[in-house]
């Protein structure tokens, strides 16, 4: 068996970050798979166990478990400075250009080639999300207890519509109580060494002090009823409630911000929506569209593009900045406790868990996707076969798959 390659140094590591933010489509299944194939597959930067234990931990956080996965990653290999960029970059880039869609909807509204460009990266999304039900499968079904998990897990969600929290703690319960005690991998130098004395003030108090200052220094120069200010406390409880990701909060956010706040319409917030799932980036960041569209409509005395650019940043720092306070915290604790068998566990079941959660997403995500209007979408289809034999059978890379499906939309809707 070959040695593992050592690790990245930290500039190929920010080039592949950057990367991973400008490619990672699909909402939290396909994202998960993106880094699942980079990460532990082809670059071999993080191995297949340390991995599942992060995104095991990440599915039990509040927020965005891609981009909470991408910030571990991030630390794993450097450290603080890792997460914080693997973390950034995993959301800039989305960021950007969702605000760029943005100003473009506002001012000239929707554009044919956009639209077809994003409508053939969909199945191709589709293709990346199956294949890491594939992949993550293999892994983490080794015994019927954990078919059993998976099938719940899914039957769950998908007939029953259990809340997200239920069914990964319901798991990680399960499996406390029906694990095997049995010999765990020998921890890295990394895993094993001690948490820093103080750790847990430090973090929380560099963490809390960087979520809010800019949140009250807005409030105090906007006033305390201004848009922003209500923006910068709105979002900053969704963030705190947000298991499960952006689906289980929407339909809260979309009632106060709709009924209660006026900031935008529902067809407006549908269609922010839209914008936000064929973007990279997590599907979250429709609260940046939602913070826009608030700056936009109430900007108090600012020009309206500027309003809506400040909403925008106050609602995506309110809501990823405490994503990286619930990493630095827990992550150095959990490597320490990766040997022991009752959390193996819970983590494996949670595994285990996952499997049914992303063949839920899969699809959730599907029916839109290929039966459009209840029908079969035969292009979308062709897409979504070819690309999966290309990264099933060819091995392709993913940033070819993902760039080859959106010069086939672009080219589809300037020729149709």
């Amino acid at each position: 068996m070959a040695a593992p390659p050592a690790p990245p140094d930290f500039r190929a590591a920010l080039r592949f970050w950057f990367k991973l933010g400008c490619i990672s489509f699909g909402g939290p299944a396909g994202q998960i798979a993106i880094m699942q194939t980079e990460l532990v597959e082809r670059r071999r930067w993080i191995d297949s166990d340390r991995f599942m234990h992060a995104l095991n931990y990440c599915m039990l956080l509040p927020g965005p478990e891609a981009q909470q996965l991408a910030t571990y990653c991030g630390w794993l290999l450097h450290g603080t400075r890792g997460g914080l960029v693997a973390g950034a970059l995993f959301v800039l880039p989305a960021a950007v250009l969702l605000w760029g869609l943005g100003v473009i909807y506002v001012t000239l509204g929707t554009l044919p080639v956009v639209a077809g460009v994003f409508a053939a990266l969909k199945p191709a999304v589709l293709a990346i999300v199956l294949t890491a039900l594939v992949k993550i499968g293999r892994k983490a079904l080794q015994r019927p207890v954990h078919w059993g998990l998976a099938a719940t897990a899914f039957g769950a969600l998908y007939f029953l519509g259990l809340p997200f929290p239920v069914v990964v703690f319901g798991a990680a319960a399960i499996g406390i109580l029906t694990h095997r005690a049995a010999p765990s991998s020998t921890p890295s130098s990394a895993a094993a060494a001690p948490v820093a004395k103080g750790h847990v003030v430090r973090v929380l108090t560099i963490g809390l002090l960087t979520w809010f200052l800019p949140l009250i220094a807005c409030a105090l120069v906007l006033g305390p009823r201004s848009t922003f200010a209500q923006e910068g406390w709105f979002f900053s409880k969704a963030a705190l409630v947000t298991f499960g990701g952006a689906y289980a909060v929407l339909p809260y956010v979309a009632q106060q911000a709709v009924e209660r706040f006026a900031w935008l319409t529902p067809p407006q917030m549908l269609d922010g929506l839209g914008l936000a799932e064929t973007t990279p980036g997590p599907l979250v960041l429709v609260l940046q569209f939602v913070g826009f569209m608030a700056g936009y409509h109430h900007p108090g005395g600012l020009p309206p593009l500027l309003g809506a650019t400040l909403g925008a940043a106050v609602a995506l720092w309110a809501t990823f900045v405490p994503c990286f306070i619930w990493i630095f915290l827990g992550a150095p604790y959990l490597e320490r406790l990766r040997t022991l068998s009752w959390l193996n566990g819970a983590l494996s079941a949670v595994t285990a868990a996952v499997v049914g959660v992303i063949l839920n997403l899969a699809i959730w995500f599907a029916v839109p996707v290929l039966l459009p209007a209840g029908s079969v979408d035969l292009w979308g289809v062709g897409i979504a076969v070819v690309a999966c034999v290309a990264l099933l059978r060819f091995k392709a890379d993913l940033l070819h798959v993902v760039l080859s499906a959106a010069a086939v939309g672009a080219l589809r809707s300037v020729v149709l």
